[in-house]
């Protein structure tokens, strides 16, 4: 009688916390899309409305970007996990498209790593996160990449009034935090997503050459999918800008915008903010870029957390320890 009680009041609080993370997602992303001090949504609708720019084939075209995007961090994430067990492609779908969800309302996407750790049993649960962290780690290093690239050329091109002083300033701080960073290296203190870098770097060792190649590889194609759909959006919209000046603010845009810590709803604002600042010196306005970025958060990040939300809902925790 007492287990069936524990076990009723286990289910109850299990069904709660799925329902709140749906329910706090729903909620964040309209209230996003409501309540957008940049973009008002009637301002948006009607400059869609008046540019008359979205006909059927634009549509599909940028829903298959979309889709092509996420197979390929589904692809990823499949290809991570292999190293524990081999899942189908659903399942890394729904562990994907979940991990989303969950990840909303969570600062740093933080969320998702513990979304996707709940698929596996607890013996798998922390190579589950630190699987989930190279993943991301791989993504942030060929945006980092990329994106260093165009802002040197971006700079270099539009004259950018930079505070030398500021950025010497800023080097010294790191060299400082980098001497701290290896005192704990030494040490075991420093942590990221509560592992110690020692542990991280000696669980990337364990991973093949070929393994992190082809992790990085599946990050750059899906690095170059929405950087082209940003792109297209440019066009749809007639802006007049040439692919490769285009590109050099697109990866400096997603690069400065990575650098921000934010909460994963708020991706739009921040990456609205600062497409703003740099697309301001190729002339394009305000209102065209936000309404890109709007779009873009829209079709990479909403539509497929809506998706995810019915798989947080109909989610089960493992019943038996993984193989």
């Amino acid at each position: 009688m007492f287990y069936n009680v524990h076990y009723k009041t286990k289910q109850f609080f299990f069904v709660l916390i799925k329902l709140s993370i749906v329910v706090g997602a729903f909620y964040f992303i309209y209230a996003k899309i409501v309540e957008n001090e940049n973009l008002q949504l009637n301002t948006f609708l009607d400059f869609l409305r008046k540019k008359e720019i979205f006909s059927t084939k634009n549509i599909i075209f940028l829903i298959i970007l979309s889709i092509f995007n996420w197979f390929f961090e589904i692809i990823k994430w499949q290809h991570l996990v292999k190293t524990i067990k081999n899942i189908s492609f659903k399942n890394a779908l729904e562990q994907s498209l979940g991990g989303l969800t969950a990840s909303l309302i969570t600062p740093n996407r933080i969320g998702d790593y513990g979304a996707k750790a709940v698929y596996y049993s607890k013996g798998h649960r922390k190579k589950i996160v630190l699987l989930n962290l190279l993943g991301n780690m791989a993504q942030m290093t060929i945006t980092t990449f990329f994106g260093v690239i165009g802002f040197i050329v971006f700079v270099n091109h539009y004259q950018i009034d930079i505070d030398y002083y500021k950025i010497a300033r800023l080097v010294g701080i790191l060299i400082i935090l980098s001497l701290f960073v290896a005192f704990g290296l030494r040490h075991d203190k420093f942590k990221i997503k509560g592992f110690s870098l020692q542990r991280i770097f000696d669980f990337l060792k364990e991973m093949s050459v070929k393994h992190h190649a082809v992790t990085l590889l599946l990050s750059l194609i899906r690095y170059l999918i929405f950087s082209f759909q940003f792109y297209y959006l440019l066009t749809v919209f007639g802006v007049d800008v040439d692919y490769s000046k285009a590109m050099v603010v697109i990866t400096s845009m997603y690069f400065l915008a990575s650098l921000v810590p934010s909460i994963s709803i708020f991706d739009v604002v921040i990456k609205g903010g600062v497409a703003v600042f740099l697309f301001g010196y190729v002339e394009v306005n305000e209102l065209t870029i936000l309404s890109i970025t709007t779009i873009m958060w829209l079709l990479n990040f909403v539509v497929p957390s809506l998706f995810g939300s019915y798989y947080v809902l109909n989610f089960k925790l493992p019943k038996t320890e993984e193989e």
